[in-house]
């Protein structure tokens, strides 16, 4: 017996893929819908692919037809698709939209859009529940328009849920955070300067767990934002060494007092100041929410799908939004670190 229409936007995106699964086997007739022809996705034979734009309000509502019962959106971003998706309230039951958990500010206006400014690292509380202030909606940066879609999609006819989500990890990521340590194993390197003592924590959100908050969202409509993210936060210390234990390699951690000692030497993907951890009480309350899987337990899938795609290629070309997005932290500048390193020794032995 099928549990209703879905139809879910991004379907072939990191998290799409895993929602469109999670969805056709809890019972769903799933429709599919990405800007670019599928790939094997592995999902069941019965989920009805559609090719189309976004963008292009006709074709949006033409493929909606009559209506669904719920749409799913993976990439909706800023008031414009708030907007748009409001606007065919009459032919979507309920919809589930991510947001980010960037939105947040401390008491001092302090967020994710202020780390580079002097003194700007927010410092949260742990941990950030959904009632913790968000920057104010606008155009400017990706946390004010996320703010700013959530604000619309909640003034609408629609029920909706919106997931602010964590660190996403995961097969199929454009931006894999998990690569600063794969490409070191990889590469024979045998040390890991890690900024911060290694302690910061940037609360991760595997897709599998994300696609589980969706499902269950999906069959509990309801206007409520909530974090997504996973069962626990590790230390980026933790992280490091459990990606050595996937790959079978052993390094040496090299743990800096502060920030960075030389340029972005020691600086992850997940180091912070203080800790960003995500309150999750709530999706446990409202949505019955319980991961599916742990940061651990899934490395082994990630660490063979990166493993894979760098395999006779440079990082930069299998990962080129990841080469764009990082192109001034010297993500991969060996001779820096081993240059640091050596004179970290010389001091210590002089």
């Amino acid at each position: 017996m099928s549990t209703g229409t879905a139809f879910v936007i991004g379907a072939t995106g990191q998290i799409g893929r895993a929602a469109v699964r999670a969805l056709a086997e809890d019972g769903w007739e799933v429709r599919a819908v990405s800007r670019g022809p599928a790939e094997d996705t592995g999902w069941p034979a019965d989920v009805r692919r559609l090719r189309l734009d976004r963008e292009d309000d006709a074709a949006l509502g033409a493929a909606l037809g009559d209506g669904v019962d719920v749409l799913v959106d993976m990439v909706a971003y800023g008031k414009e698709h708030g907007r748009q998706l409001a606007g065919f309230a009459d032919r979507i039951g309920s919809a589930v939209v991510i947001s980010s958990g960037a939105v947040y500010e401390d008491d001092r206006g302090r967020g994710f859009d202020t780390q580079d400014e002097p003194d700007g690292s927010p410092h949260y509380p742990l941990p950030i529940p959904e009632s913790q202030p968000t920057v104010a909606p606008g155009d400017a940066t990706y946390a004010t328009r996320k703010v700013a879609l959530e604000r619309e999609l909640l003034d609408s006819p629609i029920p909706a849920t919106l997931l602010r989500a964590g660190a996403i990890h995961g097969p199929h990521c454009q931006s894999p955070r998990e690569l600063h340590f794969v490409k070191r194993a990889l590469d024979g390197r045998p040390v890991r300067v890690l900024a911060h003592r290694g302690e910061s924590r940037f609360h991760t959100a595997h897709v599998s767990n994300i696609a589980e908050l969706i499902r269950l969202a999906a069959r509990r409509p309801g206007d409520r934002v909530l974090n997504a993210a996973d069962g626990e936060s590790l230390s980026v210390a933790e992280i490091s060494a459990a990606i050595d234990e996937v790959l079978g390699v052993r390094s040496e951690l090299v743990l800096v007092d502060g920030p960075p000692p030389r340029g972005t030497i020691g600086s992850t993907p997940w180091s912070l100041p203080h800790p960003v951890v995500y309150d999750m009480r709530a999706a446990e309350r409202e949505l019955g929410y319980r991961p599916v899987t742990g940061y651990v337990q899934s490395l082994p899938a990630t660490v063979e799908w990166l493993a894979d795609r760098l395999a006779g290629r440079e990082w930069s070309e299998a990962f080129p939004k990841m080469a764009r997005a990082y192109a001034d932290a010297g993500l991969f500048d060996y001779a820096a670190e081993d240059a640091w390193l050596a004179d970290r020794a010389a001091a210590r032995g002089a």
